[in-house]
């Protein structure tokens, strides 16, 4: 009975910054990865960025500089803050889990992000 819920998603002037999180419930089990994925309208959904139980993380080239991917294994939430905000990252932004050699991927529900001009 996992779920992941985000929040943290609106509506930000280019330039702003937002601050995204999201919290695993109906476990006590930490994730070996954690990753916020997103998608634009008609277009395809998209990594921006991941986190494992270690710390490592990747970025897409989009994003880096620009966004941070951090998580508290204590609370199995992981978090994604946003700065320097494009137009370009008008995107619903989704949570994502996965447990090492699990074939099982958890997603959230999603949380709107839309960047205004």
């Amino acid at each position: 009975q996992v779920q992941l819920v985000e929040s943290g998603g609106g509506l930000v002037q280019a330039g702003g910054s937002l601050r995204l999180s999201c919290a695993a419930s109906g476990t006590s089990r930490n994730f070996n990865i954690m990753a916020w994925y997103r998608q634009g309208s008609g277009k395809a959904r998209e990594l921006v960025a991941h986190i494992s139980s270690g710390g490592s993380t990747y970025y897409a080239d989009s994003v880096k500089g620009r966004f941070t991917i951090s998580r508290d294994n204590a609370k199995n939430t992981v978090s994604l803050e946003m700065n320097s905000l494009k137009p370009e990252d008008t995107a619903v932004y989704y949570c994502y889990a996965r447990r090492m050699l699990s074939s099982t991927e958890y997603w959230g529900q999603g949380t709107q992000v839309t960047v205004s001009s």
